[in-house]
């Protein structure tokens, strides 16, 4: 289990983060990403051309060489083509992290990987996706991409273009001098996380030194996950030595360009600590479920108040704003964030508001739900923190609790959010309350033992509903904070 209060790891995450939201985050990924996924590595995509040249591949740490001497002797790509194809099949699904990371709003990757995961993922997010295999492609832009991707080696659609001998890399510098350019740039203006990247490639090591050397000690920061060194079978007390002194070596010289290492003992700590990077990511968003047609005992004024003073005060604190504009109150809300947005007269009103009405004139009931059921998952899968207020609508002549906040309930617990109902406003949601009080295990998976005591201190009743403002704003701010 991953310790989130170690100095490296702590400082990746609210670095990082800070990147993500600023929109300065770029990630670089290697083939350690795509590994898990059942790829073969490059030792043994290369092994049996190895073993026709005479030589045993793991004996060999120069495989650009290999390469390259496969190509002297068969005077032709066509086998490297076909080693290509055959191991990097376009059929095999991305792998955890690639869905993890394409779930955040990051918007340049570069890898040096020619398989088809990451745009996989990417578009499987939902994302447009513009893809860079070919520096001709630089110049032209696909229209309202969400995220470029810029395969700096070639793709597995076009294995004779793909970099991978030694006269590839030689020529790398001329042919595809774009990409050089582009990859300098994104260094300069952007935070990378390099993710299953060994640091061996001439092409990367390049364009790191030329940056390095431009900016002297102003290079930017990135960040790197390497998996620790540990004994291996085969190791001997002089070999392991010389394995974690390396290591450590190579830790502080990347330093130089400004990576910044995070040393992980296994695929699954990386995982983790990427899944907390997506989880404190999503609770720098609530979502916020209400509905009200009866406002008693408070009054319709009153409860607008209320509403109007809540979205206020969470922008005033940094807090994006998901809503679905609910009945009666919804309205209120979105006036109280827009009124603290113009009022800074600093940043963007997207950056402070997810607005998403829902799709009212749907005549067939099945379909409309069926809409409203995906409507509800997509909006809380942008999120991090689910708040419920009111729940009540109207039913013929009659108030009744309102059925589509239950929905976003068990949508929003089934995604893992942090579950914040308030009792004092009654109706749905003061149920909702009880069923929490009830059994906290089970329903505040997501808060620690602070975060329950500010969420039960919050009054089970008000006459004054502008009193619940404060904690429950304190409340969603720390679950912000992260731990």
């Amino acid at each position: 289990m991953v310790d989130f209060s170690d100095r490296e790891v702590a400082r990746f995450l609210k670095s990082y983060l800070a990147e993500i939201e600023a929109g300065n985050a770029a990630i670089f990924a290697g083939a350690g990403l795509s590994a898990p996924a059942g790829f073969v590595n490059w030792k043994e995509l290369l092994r049996e051309i190895a073993q026709d040249l005479g030589l045993v591949i793991d004996r060999e740490s120069d495989l650009i060489s290999v390469a390259q001497w496969h190509l002297n002797e068969a005077r032709n790509r066509n086998r490297l083509n076909r080693e290509i194809i055959t191991h990097l099949s376009p059929d095999t699904e991305p792998t955890a992290n690639h869905r993890l990371l394409a779930r955040l709003p990051i918007s340049t990757w570069w890898t040096t990987n020619y398989d088809t995961l990451a745009e996989d993922a990417l578009k499987e997010a939902g994302r447009i996706v513009d893809v860079k295999s070919n520096h001709q492609q630089l110049a032209d832009t696909r229209p309202r991409r969400d995220t470029v991707l810029y395969k700096m080696h070639g793709d597995v659609s076009r294995p004779n273009e793909a970099v991978v001998t030694r006269d590839d890399y030689e020529e790398y510098g001329d042919k595809r001098a774009p990409f050089v350019s582009a990859l300098a740039g994104d260094l300069v203006s952007k935070t990378f996380l390099f993710i299953g990247f060994s640091f061996t490639d001439p092409n990367l090591e390049q364009v790191l030194a030329r940056v390095r050397l431009r900016l002297l000690e102003n290079t930017r920061e990135h960040f790197a996950f390497f998996k620790r060194r540990s004994r291996e079978a085969d190791d001997n007390d002089e070999s392991y030595a010389h394995e974690l002194a390396r290591q450590k070596l190579v830790v502080a010289d990347l330093k130089r360009y400004g990576v910044n290492v995070v040393l992980v003992d296994s695929y699954a700590d990386m995982h983790e600590i990427l899944a907390e990077l997506e989880r404190r990511y999503r609770r720098q968003s609530v979502f916020v479920s209400a509905s009200a047609d009866d406002f008693g005992p408070w009054g319709q004024p009153a409860v607008e108040q209320f509403m109007r003073a809540l979205g206020n005060e969470l922008v005033r604190r940094g807090i994006r704003i998901a809503t679905g504009l609910g009945l009666g109150v919804g309205n209120a809300l979105l006036t109280g964030a827009v009124e603290r947005v113009l009022s800074s007269r600093a940043g963007h009103l997207e950056d402070s508001l997810i607005i998403r009405p829902f799709p009212q004139h749907i005549p067939d009931a099945n379909e409309r739900q069926r809409v409203w059921a995906e409507y509800r998952s997509r909006i809380l899968s942008e999120v991090g923190v689910a708040l419920f207020l009111f729940g009540n609508k109207r039913a013929g002549n009659d108030t009744v609790p309102a059925d589509g906040m239950e929905k976003e309930w068990e949508i929003a617990r089934a995604k893992g959010l942090a579950l914040l109902p308030i009792a004092a406003t009654g109706s749905m949601a003061a149920t909702l309350a009880a069923r929490v009080a009830a059994d906290p295990d089970t329903y505040l998976v997501a808060l620690d033992d602070a975060e329950r005591r500010m969420l039960a201190a919050i009054p089970d009743t008000v006459d004054d509903l502008t009193e619940l403002v404060s904690p429950i704003a304190d409340l969603v701010q720390r679950l912000r904070r992260g731990r």
